[in-house]
C-alpha cells in the first residue's frame, strides 16, 4: 500500500510543478492537463523502474513525454514552451529537495537522495 501512496504523491507533486510552472509564464495549464502530464511522467518512470532499468534511464525516460505533452497542451511558441519547461524543472527540483530532505521521500528523483 505504501508504494501506491508514494506513486500517487509523486504524480500530484509532479503535476503541481507543471501547473505552477505554466502559471508563472502566463497562460497556465488547466489542472486536469497538468495531472495528465504528471501521471504520464511518473507512470513511465515507474514502468522503467519495474523493468529493472538502470537509474540513469529511469530518470531520462520520462523527460520526452513530459516535454511533448507540455508542448501539446500549452499551445505556445517553442520559446515560451522551453522557458515554461525550464521553470517547471526548477520547481520540480525544489519540491524534490524539500520532500527528500525533510520527509525522506525519494520517488521524485530516485538517484538524488538528500536525506
Amino acid at each position: 500500500m505504501r508504494y501506491y501512496f508514494d506513486l500517487f504523491l509523486a504524480i500530484v507533486l509532479t503535476a503541481l510543478s507543471y501547473f505552477i510552472g505554466s502559471l508563472l509564464i502566463g497562460n497556465g495549464l488547466p489542472a486536469w492537463q497538468a495531472l495528465i502530464i504528471g501521471t504520464a511522467v511518473v507512470l513511465l518512470g515507474a514502468i522503467t523502474e519495474a523493468l529493472k532499468a538502470p537509474m540513469w534511464l529511469m530518470i531520462l525516460v520520462p523527460f520526452p513525454i513530459g516535454m511533448l505533452l507540455l508542448f501539446l497542451f500549452l499551445k505556445e511558441p517553442v520559446q515560451t514552451w522551453s522557458i515554461t519547461y525550464l521553470i517547471t524543472l526548477g520547481i520540480y527540483s525544489v519540491i524534490h529537495m524539500i520532500m527528500s530532505f525533510f520527509f525522506k521521500f525519494h520517488s521524485l528523483i530516485p538517484a538524488w537522495k538528500l536525506s
